[in-house]
C-alpha cells in the first residue's frame, strides 16, 4: 500500500500547498457537474440507483487539486507572481479537460494528469479512502486517476456497488467472455471489461428467454381497433404489445348507503401528448355479486373537448377522497385504517399498448384481468418497512412489508429472474470449465478462476434485476404528459401511490429486463483502462483505521437521506440473489441501522436527540481519522446542505457554522470552501442568480497540536491580508461573483481554525458564527478599499447607485455627488453611462445600452461603462460577441479590475435587482472561457489600421 507520507520531506517543514487551497476553475467544474445529470448511457450512476451522488466531474477535479501542487509552492520554478499565475492556469486547463465528460476515455489526458499528480507527489502518491463511499463517485474518479482507491460503508449495498465499480473490473480486464461463440463475435482482444460486459449481456438474454418461457403467459398481447386514415376506427382490429397495465388501488365506500367498492385515483388521465389524449371515465354498473351492488368499470375516451370537469383531480388527493358511486367524501384515516386491516385492494383502469411506435390505450378484458390474478409465490423477500412517515408513507397505509409493495404477478416475475441469475451462474461455471478454464475459488475468496468470474457476472446480473425491481413496483405510476412509465423512487422515498402502473418485465421498454441489462453492460464498456487496484469492504466509519490513507469523502448530513431504511428495497432483493456469493455483505435479514451516521428522529427519541447523535457522532469520525493525518496532504469534504436549510438561510446557516466547528473541535484546519452547483441555469442571463451550492467541498489539514492562541485584534489583522493576498488567486479560476462569497470563506477559516482559539476582549472564545460574520465583512471592506482606486465615473456610478439605484432623480443630487469627484454632470452624461435632461438624471442599465457601441469610438471609457457593455454583450450575444469587445479594450482598462468590478456589481445589485445582478454573475462565471476566447480575435480598429477594414 502506497503511504500518505511524501517521501523527502524533512520533518517540520512547511507542506506545499496543493490547488485546491489556492484556485480552482469553479464554474467550468459547476457547468460539467450540473451537465452530467442529462448523461445516462454509460455513466456510472446507472449501474445501481443510489442516492445523492455528487457529480463525477467534481469528484475527479477536486482529487487531482488536492493533490497536485499549486505553482506557490515553487518559487524556484515560478520566482514571480505572473509565472505563478501562468502555471497556475495551465493546470486550470488540465482540469477544465479532465470535467469534460466527452474526455471520460481519453488515456492521453488521464496519462497528463497522472504525471502531474506524480510529479506532485515525489512519484508515490497516497492511497484514497472515502469511508463514506455510498455510490462510489470518488473511489472510481481516484481509480481514474491512477490512485489506489478504498471505499467503506456500513451499508452493504452501497459496499456492492463499489465493488462492481472498482474491485471487478479491473480484476477480469481485458479477459474475452466465456459465453460459447461470443468471443468470436469481434476480431481483436476485448480490452478494459468489455469481455465482463459482453457476458453480462448474454447470460442475461438467455436468461430473458428462460422467464418468457416460465411466465411469458401472464403477460398477454392487447387488442387495439385498426384506425382509417380519416383518423376514426374501422371496426377491425389487431394485436398489439401491450407495454403497461394501469391499475387503481380500491376500498370499500363507508357509506352504508352505497358501499361500493371505489376507486382512488390522482388522475383519470392517461395520455396527455397532442393527438394521443386519453382519459378513464368510471362507469356504474349493476352487479349483486359485488359489494353494494354494483361494480366500477372504466371507459376510455379521447375527446378532449367532453372531458368531464374532474378529469384532472381524480378522486383521491392529500385532503381525502370521494366516492364516485354517490360522491361522498372520504377521509384518509378512513382509508389508513382500511390499509392496516389488509383491505385495500386493485382494480385494472386501462391497459397501454404500443402499435407503430404509437400508444394506444384500451379498456382492459377478462383475458388482462384473469392474467393477473394469480396467487403470491412462496419464496419472497420480506423485511419490514422503517417507520420515517417524512419519506416512508406505505407503513401508514398497510403496507409494511416489502413484499406489500409488489403485486403478485411482480413477484411471481422478479423471483423467477432471481432463480435464473443462480442457474446462470452454475450455466457459466460450466461453459468455462468447458472451455478450459480452471474452477478455482469464489469472488469472496479473492479468486480469479472460471468461479470467481461466474460470482462476478453473477453480481451485475442481481444488479439488473434490483433495478427491475424499482421499475416493477406499485409506486411506479403512470405519466400521462410524457405517455410513458416513471419508475419508483423519484425521489428519496417510499410514498403511498394511488394509481399505479405495471410494465412487462419480458420487453425491451424501460421498465423490462433487457433495458436494465444493456444499461449494466454500457457501465462496464465505458470503464477506465486504468488496473490500479481497487478495494471496497463493508465497516463503520467511526471505528475504522484510517493509517496510510488519504481522505476524500461526501458524508452524510443530517436527515437529508434515510439510506439503510430505503435501500432495503434492493437489499432485500440482492440478499436473494447473492447470499452465497457475497456471504459476508448479505448474512443479517436487513441493513445495519442503529450506527448508521443519520439523524433518524424516530430512531434516537427526537429530533434534537437525532441531531445531538449525528453531531456528536460526525466529530467522532473525523476526530479519529485526526490521529493518523498525514500533514502533506488536505484532506477533502463534501459538505451537502438540506434543502429546507438552503431555502431559509442559505449557505451561512446554522447547520454550516455547526459543522464547521465540529471539524475545528477535531482538529482540522480549514484551507478551503468550494461552493459546487449542480444545477443548470435555464438562460444565459440567469447563471447563478437562483443556483444555491448545492454542496460544499472544503479542504482540511491537521492543526498543529502546538497552535498559539490569538485575539480578536491579531485575528482580524491576519485576516485583512490574507484574503487580500488570495482573492486575486481565487479570482483566476473564473468564480462566478455568486460563490465567490463563499468561496472566500476557505481562506478567511484558514486564519480563524489555524487557532488554537481566537480569544474576545472578555476572555472567551470566539464562536465559527462570529468568526464567519468577521469574514464577510472583512471582504466587504476590502471591496470599499478598493473602490478609492477605480476611476472617477465608475466611483460616481457605484456612489449613485448605492443612494438611488435605477431611479430618476433631480439634476441636483447627481452634482452634488460629481463635484466632490471633480467631474461634471454633463461629462459623465457624454460617457455614455448615465442619461441627463429637463433636470432629472438616471443611470442607464446595461440592458438598455445601445448594442452598437464600439470601445474604438469612445474616448472616455470607463470601467462602469466596459463592465456593463460586457455583462451586455455575454448575456444577450454569448461568449463571442463579449470576446470581440474585451480584444478591443485590451490595453485601455485594466481586464483584472472590470472583472473584480463584476463582482462588484453582482453584491451591489443581488438583493434589489436580481435580474441585472444575474448579467454580471454570468459575465464573472464565464470569465475564464471569454478571456480564452478574446486572444484568437483580431481587434477591429488593429484590422482597420493595417488593412483599411471597415469597423
Amino acid at each position: 500500500m502506497n503511504t500518505a507520507v511524501q517521501p523527502g520531506t524533512p520533518s517540520g517543514s512547511v507542506p506545499r500547498r496543493k490547488l485546491i487551497e489556492v484556485s480552482l476553475p469553479l464554474e467550468d467544474i459547476n457547468a460539467e457537474s450540473a451537465r452530467e445529470k442529462s448523461i445516462r448511457h454509460g455513466h456510472p450512476s446507472t449501474l445501481h440507483l443510489w442516492w445523492a451522488r455528487r457529480p463525477l466531474a467534481a469528484a475527479r477535479a477536486v482529487l487531482f487539486a488536492q493533490l497536485v501542487d499549486d505553482p506557490s509552492s515553487h518559487p524556484e520554478l515560478f520566482p514571480t507572481e505572473e509565472e505563478q499565475k501562468k502555471e497556475r492556469e495551465r493546470l486550470h486547463g488540465i482540469i477544465r479537460r479532465l470535467v469534460a465528460w466527452e474526455n471520460i476515455n481519453d488515456e492521453g489526458l488521464y496519462r497528463e494528469a497522472r504525471e502531474e499528480i506524480l510529479k506532485s507527489t515525489g512519484g508515490n502518491p497516497p492511497a484514497i479512502l472515502d469511508p463514506f463511499a455510498g455510490g462510489g463517485t470518488i473511489p472510481l474518479e481516484a481509480q481514474r486517476l491512477g490512485l489506489e482507491a478504498h471505499a467503506s460503508d456500513l451499508n452493504p449495498v452501497p459496499v456492492l456497488i463499489n465493488k462492481a465499480l472498482i474491485e471487478i473490473p479491473p480484476k477480469f480486464a481485458g479477459q474475452p467472455p466465456v459465453f460459447p461463440g461470443a468471443a468470436e463475435s469481434r476480431l481483436g482482444p476485448w480490452p478494459r471489461a468489455t469481455g465482463l460486459a459482453e457476458d453480462v449481456r448474454r447470460y442475461g438474454a438467455w436468461m430473458r428467454d428462460r422467464a418468457q418461457e416460465r411466465i411469458g403467459h401472464l403477460y398477454p398481447q392487447a387488442t387495439v381497433p385498426v384506425i382509417g386514415l380519416d383518423g376514426q376506427p374501422t371496426g377491425r382490429s389487431v394485436k398489439a404489445t401491450a407495454i403497461a397495465w394501469v391499475w387503481a388501488r380500491t376500498v370499500i365506500c363507508p357509506n352504508p348507503a352505497c358501499g361500493i367498492r371505489m376507486p382512488l385515483m390522482g388522475s383519470w388521465w392517461l395520455g396527455k401528448k397532442k393527438g394521443m389524449e386519453a382519459y378513464a371515465v368510471p362507469v356504474l354498473t349493476d352487479d349483486y355479486a359485488s359489494p353494494g351492488g354494483r361494480r366500477v368499470d372504466f371507459r376510455i375516451e379521447h375527446d378532449v373537448a367532453i372531458a368531464p370537469g374532474n378529469t384532472d383531480s381524480g378522486t383521491v388527493g392529500r385532503k381525502g377522497a370521494h366516492c364516485v358511486g354517490c360522491g361522498s367524501a372520504v377521509e384518509l384515516k378512513y382509508i389508513r385504517s382500511e390499509g392496516r386491516a389488509k383491505r385495500i385492494g386493485q382494480q385494472l383502469v386501462a391497459v397501454v399498448a404500443e402499435k407503430d411506435r404509437r400508444r394506444i390505450y384500451v379498456q382492459p378484458d377478462a383475458v388482462h384481468i384473469d392474467a393477473a390474478r394469480i396467487e403470491r409465490p412462496e419464496e419472497i423477500p420480506h423485511g419490514e418497512l422503517g417507520h420515517y412517515p417524512r419519506d416512508i408513507k406505505a407503513p401508514i397505509y398497510g403496507m409494511t412489508d416489502f413484499a406489500d409493495l409488489f403485486t403478485n404477478r411482480q413477484l411471481v416475475a422478479l423471483t423467477t429472474f432471481g432463480d435464473l441469475i443462480r442457474e446462470a451462474r452454475e450455466r457459466l461455471i460450466s461453459d468455462g470449465v468447458a472451455s478450459g478454464g480452471s474452477r478455482g475459488v469464489p469472488l469472496s475468496d479473492g479468486g480469479t478462476g472460471v468461479e470467481a468470474y461466474a460470482d462476478a457476472v453473477a453480481t451485475y446480473l442481481a444488479f439488473a434485476l434490483s433495478k427491475l425491481a424499482a421499475r416493477n413496483n406499485t409506486m411506479c405510476t403512470w405519466e400521462a404528459r410524457m405517455n410513458r412509465l416513471r419508475g419508483s423512487f423519484q425521489r428519496q422515498a417510499i410514498p403511498m401511490t394511488w394509481d399505479f402502473a405495471e410494465a412487462p418485465p419480458l420487453e425491451e421498454y424501460g421498465g423490462g429486463f433487457t433495458a436494465v441489462l444493456a444499461s449494466e453492460a454500457e457501465v462496464l464498456d465505458g470503464m477506465s483502462a486504468v488496473r490500479v487496484a481497487g478495494a471496497a469492504r463493508q465497516a463503520d466509519a467511526a471505528s475504522r483505521a484510517y493509517d496510510n490513507l488519504l481522505i476524500s469523502t461526501d458524508p452524510p448530513y443530517y436527515d437529508n437521506i434515510g439510506y439503510s431504511d430505503l435501500s432495503d428495497f434492493f437489499y432485500v432483493w440482492l440478499r436473494r440473489s447473492l447470499r452465497s456469493v457475497h456471504s459476508n455483505l448479505f448474512g443479517t435479514m436487513l441493513v445495519p441501522k442503529a450506527e448508521e451516521l443519520v439523524a433518524n428522529p424516530y430512531r434516537h427519541g427526537g429530533k434534537e436527540e437525532a441531531e445531538a447523535f449525528f453531531e456528536k457522532g460526525f466529530e467522532h469520525v473525523f476526530s479519529r481519522a485526526r490521529q493518523s493525518a498525514s500533514h502533506e496532504y488536505p484532506i477533502s469534504v463534501f459538505y451537502a446542505f438540506k434543502q429546507a436549510e438552503l431555502e431559509k438561510e442559505g449557505v451561512a446557516s446554522t447547520g454550516w457554522s455547526t459543522f464547521l466547528d465540529g471539524m475545528i473541535r477535531s482538529g482540522w484546519t480549514i484551507t478551503a470552501t468550494w461552493p459546487v452547483r449542480s444545477e443548470l441555469p435555464n438562460r444565459m442571463m440567469s447563471v447563478g442568480m437562483n443556483a444555491l451550492a448545492s454542496s460544499i467541498v472544503l479542504a482540511l489539514r491537521p492543526r498543529e497540536q502546538e497552535a498559539s492562541a490569538t485575539d480578536r485584534t491579531g485575528f482580524l489583522i491576519a485576516l485583512h491580508d490574507e484574503l487580500e493576498a488570495a482573492l486575486p488567486k481565487i479570482r483566476e479560476g473564473a468564480i462566478a461573483p455568486a460563490d465567490l462569497r463563499q468561496t472566500i470563506l476557505g481562506p478567511g477559516m484558514a486564519v480563524f481554525s489555524r487557532f488554537s482559539r481566537v480569544l474576545e476582549d472578555d476572555g472567551s472564545a470566539m464562536s465559527v458564527k462570529t468568526a464567519l460574520a468577521l469574514i464577510n465583512q472583512t471582504f466587504d471592506s476590502l471591496q470599499n478599499e478598493h473602490d478609492a482606486e477605480l476611476d472617477a465615473d465608475t466611483r460616481f456610478c457605484l456612489d449613485w447607485f448605492r443612494s438611488y439605484g435605477w431611479d430618476t432623480r433631480p439634476y441636483g443630487d447627481a452634482e452634488s455627488l460629481a463635484v466632490p469627484l471633480g467631474l461634471s454632470v454633463d461629462g459623465i452624461a457624454r460617457g455614455g453611462t448615465l442619461t441627463s435632461g429637463a433636470g432629472k438624471v438616471a443611470l442607464i442599465k446595461p440592458q438598455d445600452l445601445d448594442p452598437r457601441w464600439h470601445p474604438a469610438h469612445d474616448d472616455r471609457l470607463s470601467l462602469w461603462e466596459v463592465t456593463c457593455h460586457l455583462a451586455r454583450a455575454y448575456a444577450t450575444e454569448g461568449r463571442e460577441e463579449a470576446a470581440r469587445l474585451m480584444a478591443e479594450i485590451k490595453g485601455r482598462v485594466e481586464l483584472d479590475e472590470v472583472n473584480r468590478l463584476a463582482t462588484r456589481l453582482y453584491e451591489l445589485m443581488e438583493s434589489q435587482d436580481s435580474s441585472t445582478a444575474g448579467l454580471f454573475n454570468g459575465l464573472g462565471g464565464a470569465w475564464a472561457d471569454v478571456s480564452a476566447t478574446s486572444t484568437t480575435i483580431r481587434p477591429a480598429a488593429v484590422a482597420e489600421m493595417l488593412f483599411g477594414e471597415e469597423i
